[in-house]
């Protein structure tokens, strides 16, 4: 990670690309992006996140490719049609893509399918290195996108509020 003192990084760091001088950078501003259920929902930005150019491409790929669960959870919240909340796909964060962020609360939604089986410990690096970023990551098995969908939508409204809603 980028030292303060003198701006070095050891060999486990992300790339330096989309970097700052002094490394990834949290709003502090109380600015309400929406509401759920009554509750106020607070920005929640993240600055300065690395990521690999060199994966932009292959996330321009996938987002044409798509794959079931995305698409359909992509349709519950293209274009603001989820609280008003502006969701990127096939998002490159760091030497990762991600499914799904959001740039304004620094949410990472990831819909784990049959690529994700026995990778465990490759999901939890991953997740590990967003969180140490300042993101919060929001898992959600595509079977249940496929099959309880309603419930899902609901699962993550209850998350937002509850990582987002206090302050």
């Amino acid at each position: 990670m980028l030292s303060n003192e003198d701006n070095t990084r050891d060999a486990k760091s992300p790339p330096l690309e989309g970097w700052s001088k002094t490394g990834v950078e949290k709003s502090t501003s109380r600015e309400i992006v929406t509401h759920i259920c009554a509750v106020p929902i607070y920005r929640n930005f993240t600055y300065n996140l690395p990521a690999n150019s060199s994966l932009r491409n292959r996330a321009r790929a996938l987002r044409k490719a798509g794959n079931l669960p995305e698409i359909i959870f992509w349709k519950q919240v293209h274009k603001g049609k989820f609280h008003r909340i502006d969701f990127d796909r096939q998002r490159v964060i760091g030497s990762f893509i991600v499914d799904f962020y959001v740039k304004t609360l620094s949410l990472v939604v990831e819909i784990d399918g049959s690529s994700h089986n026995n990778k465990e410990i490759c999901d939890q690096k991953r997740e590990e290195y967003l969180k140490n970023l300042g993101l919060h990551v929001y898992r959600i098995p595509s079977s249940r996108v496929r099959n309880e969908l309603k419930n899902v939508m609901q699962e993550l409204e209850r998350f937002i509020v509850e990582h987002f809603g206090k302050k």
